[in-house]
């Protein structure tokens, strides 16, 4: 069994041979920071997948992603801008510097202190002072996004002081989402104030100790599983049904899940 080192070597040297001009991969050779982009995005998801489903699939996965931070590199390297050591490198330095209490005689009382001095490190690490919601990515999907900086706006202690405070401010969103239904000629002030609800509600979960994401993918997935039941279950297709039917069918659907 190879040790640690020895197998990311090896890794390294594979992706090195596949953009070899001189032998390597038409393929790997193509690619580019830019179009890897769809790839990355996709190996991440199937990595979010593959942690709800088994060890196995994970590993392999995992395996996948890597491959990309080290094509990433890859690229890099051949353009003449940085190695995968540097990465390595700049990562292992990070860790090490935003962790004093661990590598440092800095004391902490517990989690929330940890990430307070986290975000401060941050700062002094940049050496201008920038916003607390600088940062996040832009690309990040706008449920996660939104958990985020509920959680980054809550270290400096703007957030509801308890459960209640945003259950009202969730009441609140609804009921200006739904005045401004009864207002169709006004479509933007519409989405407007859907969003404002939308982002409450990741509020409310963020406060419920809920990832809005996740919670968000099982309902998906069980409606799929649902209407997937429903079609198995029905007599004819879809198409030649009326709501009531399909409606009927459902109810049973979720009766026999109880």
């Amino acid at each position: 069994m190879p040790t640690a080192a020895e197998a990311f070597q090896k890794l390294v040297k594979i992706v090195a041979r596949l953009r070899d001009p001189g032998g390597g991969c038409p393929w790997d050779l193509e690619q580019t920071h830019q179009s890897l982009k769809p790839c990355l995005v996709e190996e991440t998801y199937e990595l979010l997948d593959a942690i709800d489903e088994s060890p196995e699939r994970m590993r392999e996965e995992l395996g996948d992603v890597l491959l990309q931070v080290v094509l990433h590199s890859q690229i890099a390297a051949d353009q003449g801008n940085f190695k995968i050591e540097d990465v390595i490198s700049d990562i292992c330095a990070k860790l090490i510097r935003r962790h004093p209490h661990v590598f440092a005689d800095q004391k902490v009382e517990g989690t929330q202190e940890v990430l307070v001095n986290w975000e401060k490190i941050k700062s002094v690490e940049k050496k201008t002072k920038r916003g607390h919601l600088d940062g996040l990515p832009r690309s990040m999907p706008a449920l996660a996004r939104s958990q985020r900086i509920g959680e980054r706006c809550a270290r400096v202690g703007f957030d509801w002081p308890d459960l209640p405070g945003v259950r009202d401010k969730v009441q609140e969103e609804l009921s200006e989402f739904l005045e401004r239904l009864d207002e169709p000629a006004q479509p933007d002030l519409i989405k407007e104030e859907f969003g404002d609800l939308l982002f409450t509600l990741v509020q409310l979960a963020r406060k419920l100790d809920f990832n809005a994401e996740e919670v968000l993918a099982r309902a998906c997935q069980k409606f799929t599983r649902r209407f997937g039941e429903l079609e198995s279950k029905a007599s004819a297709t879809l198409e030649q049904m009326t709501l009531e039917q399909m409606h009927k069918i459902w109810d049973q659907i979720k009766a026999e899940e109880k």
